[in-house]
């Protein structure tokens, strides 16, 4: 079947992935990508890449026939394809595993493998095999970012006195894991929240998910998929 689908990640990658994610169809297309505060572990063309965090709407043209699996990891869980690596170095980029780890042949597994649960299960596989070579998730960065995913968040403040770390070091922790700071990853998180919201009109979903009023929901949603909410169009 076309279109884009998402599936429970395997159980042992819960922690870190909110979901593996598929995408393909008969004819060539133009999709319209968009900031969700994640990393992803993609297979796209016969590549195996990471996507870091994104800042901004952007298009990605698919090819007929083109497949894309990937894993999508929860905000703040970068560490298992990046390890001690900062997310905000993979910010607005995608980079071959192959260099990112420094192997080779992980593209190879890939072979002969063109439909959706092989590859699937071949990335998530993969994406296990990282477990033992991560470390721990930084428990303070993960209930930062569901703490920042409500519609009247903590000032950083406030959150960090909360949490028990300064300020200071409240930011560089989500910035090194997340790939920006705990400010655009709020406004990102908010718009995210909209996207999956279909109740009601502009100005009840502006009050609904904690901004000033609908003229800025609408800005800042122009901002970030590139045009206003009330145009119909789709994002991803």
């Amino acid at each position: 079947m076309s279109g884009y689908r998402e599936y429970h990640p395997a159980a042992a990658l819960r922690a870190h992935a909110s979901c593996l994610w598929t995408d393909h169809g008969p004819r060539p297309r133009v999709q319209r990508v968009v900031p969700d505060g994640c990393l992803d572990l993609l297979w796209l063309d016969g590549r195996l890449v990471v996507t870091g965090p994104d800042t901004a709407w952007r298009l990605a043209r698919l090819r007929p026939g083109g497949l894309l699996v990937g894993l999508r990891l929860r905000p703040g869980a970068g560490s298992l394809l990046l390890g001690k690596i900062p997310a905000e170095q993979l910010r607005d980029r995608t980079v071959d595993v192959e260099d990112l780890w420094g192997v080779r042949g992980l593209a190879e597994q890939f072979d002969g493998s063109p439909d959706v649960p092989t590859i699937g299960g071949l990335v998530q596989r993969i994406a296990t095999g990282r477990l033992a070579h991560c470390g721990e998730l930084d428990p303070i960065v993960m209930t930062a970012s569901r703490a920042l995913d409500v519609p009247t968040p903590l000032s950083v403040m406030a959150l960090a006195d909360r949490l028990g770390v300064s300020e200071r070091s409240l930011r560089r922790r989500i910035t090194a894991a997340v790939g920006y700071g705990p400010k655009t990853l709020a406004r990102i998180l908010r718009f995210q929240r909209v996207l999956r919201d279909n109740q009601g009109n502009l100005a009840d979903l502006a009050a609904a998910h904690g901004y000033a009023d609908q003229a800025h929901l609408s800005r800042e949603f122009s901002r970030l998929a590139g045009h206003p909410p009330s145009s119909g169009r789709t994002v991803a």
